[in-house]
């Protein structure tokens, strides 16, 4: 191999650098699953660590995933709605979990027994506050009694949701991205639910991308993703990516 090639293979090895318009503080918070006392927590913590921050703008964005399998998804919701008073701007992501949510409060019965098959269960019973109802329904009136418990305020922000958000060197997806394809160009459904194909792929995807979907038992940091799903609902720790600059920390919450 000539100096040449070997120079263009260490170049190619080295790591890209990220870096974020200046005075731009950025958080992003994992898949929070119905863990409000995690969320909560979290939300504490960055309130202190954004004082240890000069910042002209403050971003939150929430990967998606607020609901289904822990047990208070309605007042993750609620909670969520509330924090645009803190931040200078907040961004939520449509999961894969908030677009079964939202087709099961359509009242279509096959949407909400898949949705309950993937968690929803936790959040049906997060909203109707009765497990005695809850047991005794069936899956047709529990399509019938569901839309009726949620606030039209708590559907409203859900479908309002974005399926991408990109700030200098960083885009911020729920599940992943589709490798070999342009990040305008990139489908709902691999956003939202993408594994495999993303999770193994060693290429440049134009972007650092941060993302959740996929459970860790540490965040992963490779050199074009950053995976911040730690299982908040299973392993009771929900995860925060603190951004500024060329400057990368993770926050967490645990129980």
């Amino acid at each position: 191999m000539g100096f040449f090639s070997r120079l263009r293979k260490a170049e190619e090895r080295k790591p890209i650098k990220r870096v974020l318009p200046p005075g731009l503080l950025i958080y992003a918070i994992g898949d929070i699953h119905g863990r409000n006392d995690l969320f909560d927590q979290l939300l504490d913590r960055i309130d202190r660590d954004r004082d240890q921050h000069p910042h002209e703008e403050s971003v939150l964005i929430l990967l998606g995933d607020l609901v289904d399998r822990g047990p208070d998804s309605d007042k993750v919701v609620e909670r969520a709605l509330s924090l645009s008073q803190n931040f200078d701007r907040v961004h939520h992501l449509i999961g894969n979990h908030e677009e079964c949510m939202i087709s099961a409060l359509s009242g279509d019965v096959r949407a909400l027994r898949y949705f309950i098959r993937i968690g929803g269960d936790a959040t049906v019973r997060a909203y109707l506050r009765d497990n005695e109802l809850y047991d005794n329904a069936s899956f047709e009136e529990l399509a019938e009694l569901f839309p009726s418990h949620v606030p039209p305020t708590h559907a409203a922000f859900l479908r309002s949701g974005e399926d991408m958000v990109r700030y200098g060197d960083y885009v911020f997806v729920h599940a992943g991205v589709r490798p070999g394809m342009p990040l305008d160009c990139q489908a709902k459904s691999d956003l939202r639910w993408i594994r495999e194909e993303f999770l193994s792929a060693t290429t440049e995807f134009g972007a650092m991308v941060v993302h959740g979907h996929t459970i860790s038992e540490k965040v992963e940091m490779r050199p074009n993703r950053i995976g911040i799903d730690t299982g908040a609902y299973c392993s009771g720790a929900l995860t925060a990516l603190g951004l500024e600059g060329s400057n990368q920390w993770v926050i967490q919450a645990y129980c």
